[in-house]
């Protein structure tokens, strides 16, 4: 049974997504409010907005400090001049360093979508002796603009910093769950109206080089409350499958308890993990050294070290994962939501799979044989009729990994953002979460789904 791991305490979550990739030429905002979730024919308004800066005329934009443009197949966010020194305490480990850095702060995006929620996500490159810290600005529809919430303090590595959410950050109008901010009482109507996102990008004293940014950017949404979910019609007509890697997470179980209590609690970073590698991408012997030579996969335990926050104590922060993805050369990755199993279809037919966030009670989902507060599974496919094949990490075994669940069960585990626990308390839902990964560079077919699906 999938450890319940806790999650952010939220009220709005949202129907449907729009994020971006890397894409030359491509918009950077996708078209939330034009958009409509393709749910059993019937229209339903976007409720999602997203701003991801990455090309090289984006890091021109904005405010630099210290920062400049970098050029080339992959343009960049950087270090050009530091503009000061500060002294970091790191809360985990006790550890003063000192460091300088310079920053960039974003032009103001007014979304299409007033919010109720906003998820960061960024992409970078961080070699030893370096880190980032990412920070979200709200104004909101009352005029009044809220503190620069930090949405994250990140490094791929764990040697220089504990990788770390914030906890306790709130102004009395929104609060700083883990790796989402959220309007703490969105009945009152109040929502995000606009927002900027700053980079604080860090070195050592002296140094050269430093971090390098490569995305950056936020999803914001607003979603109505639902407990069931329209099924939305197959789109297939025939079977597509994706040839996915199978991991389990239970095989690592007791395996680095430290690491949020061990391998029956990697949902996220196990699935991670599996789409990385789908991708091409795969942890070498130096990453690896550390592991013991007597456990399987490796690279499952390397995810979820690689993937853990230090303030949530777990693995299943979900920029942290896609961050995580993105350290694999070529990759991107982001968070965002989708509308409903026939925009994860046009993904699957162009080739891209997809790690979606649900929970249920175990009569919710027939053949999963366990119930979850919250639990990360990979899409790989679809089968004639529209169930779902899913590679389902709380398996028993790799050879037990792929499953195949009812689609109407399925699409409401998933989509609902409100839900009965096992006492018949009333708790949230994702509402339709989802790590998307995929080549920093997506491919004709690749772009054209996700603007079919709304992400571009």
């Amino acid at each position: 049974m999938t450890a319940a791991t806790p999650r952010r305490a939220l009220l709005a979550v949202a129907l449907a997504a729009a994020a971006t990739v890397t894409v030359p030429g491509g918009r950077s905002s996708a078209a939330g409010a034009a958009r409509t979730a393709r749910t059993g024919g019937a229209a339903t308004p976007a409720t999602v907005d997203n701003r991801f800066w990455y090309a090289h005329a984006h890091w021109l934009a904005g405010t630099h400090h210290g920062t400049a443009a970098a050029a080339g197949d992959r343009p960049a966010l950087r270090i050009d001049t530091p503009v000061g020194r500060t002294e970091y305490q790191d809360p985990h480990t006790g550890k003063k360093t000192t460091w300088e850095y310079a920053t960039w702060t974003s032009p103001v995006h007014r979304p299409a979508v007033p919010a109720t929620e906003a998820i960061a996500s960024w992409n970078a490159r961080t070699p030893a002796g370096t880190w980032i810290q990412i920070e979200l600005r709200p104004t909101y529809t009352d005029g009044a603009t809220g503190p620069w919430y930090v949405m994250g303090r990140w490094a791929a590595g764990d040697g220089d910093i504990r990788r770390t959410s914030v906890d306790g950050q709130s102004d009395g109008k929104s609060t700083v769950w883990t790796d989402t901010l959220a309007v703490d009482h969105p009945q009152s109507g109040l929502r995000i109206r606009d927002w900027q996102l700053r980079l604080t990008l860090h070195r050592r004293p002296g140094a050269d080089g430093g971090p390098l940014v490569r995305l950056a950017g936020a999803m914001v949404s607003d979603v109505p409350d639902r407990f069931t979910v329209p099924a939305s019609a197959p789109s297939f007509g025939e079977a597509h499958e994706l040839t996915v890697p199978r991991y389990s997470q239970e095989t690592h179980k007791g395996q680095y308890p430290e690491y949020d209590n061990g391998g029956e609690a990697w949902c996220s970073p196990t699935s991670s993990q599996m789409i990385i590698e789908y991708w091409g991408g795969r942890a070498g012997a130096g990453a690896l050294a550390w592991v013991d030579r007597t456990y399987e996969d490796p690279q499952v335990c390397h995810a979820a070290r690689s993937t853990y926050d230090a303030a949530y104590k777990g693995c299943g922060n979900w920029p942290f994962n896609a961050a995580y993805a993105a350290t694999y050369r070529g990759l991107g990755g982001v968070v965002t939501r989708l509308g409903s199993l026939a925009d994860l279809e046009t993904l699957v037919r162009a080739g891209i799979p997809a790690i979606t966030s649900q929970s249920f009670r175990p009569e919710e989902l027939t053949g999963a044989g366990y119930g979850t507060a919250g639990h990360l599974m990979t899409v790989i496919g679809f089968t004639a009729a529209g169930d779902v094949i899913a590679n389902d990490p709380n398996s028993a075994d790799n050879a037990a990994v792929r499953r195949v669940y009812k689609r109407a069960e399925w699409e409401t585990i998933w989509l609902r953002t409100k839900r009965h626990n096992a006492a018949g308390k009333v708790v949230s839902g994702s509402g339709g979460i989802c790590y998307l990964y995929g080549p920093a560079r997506p491919n004709p077919a690749q772009i054209a789904a996700l603007r079919a699906v709304g992400v571009l």
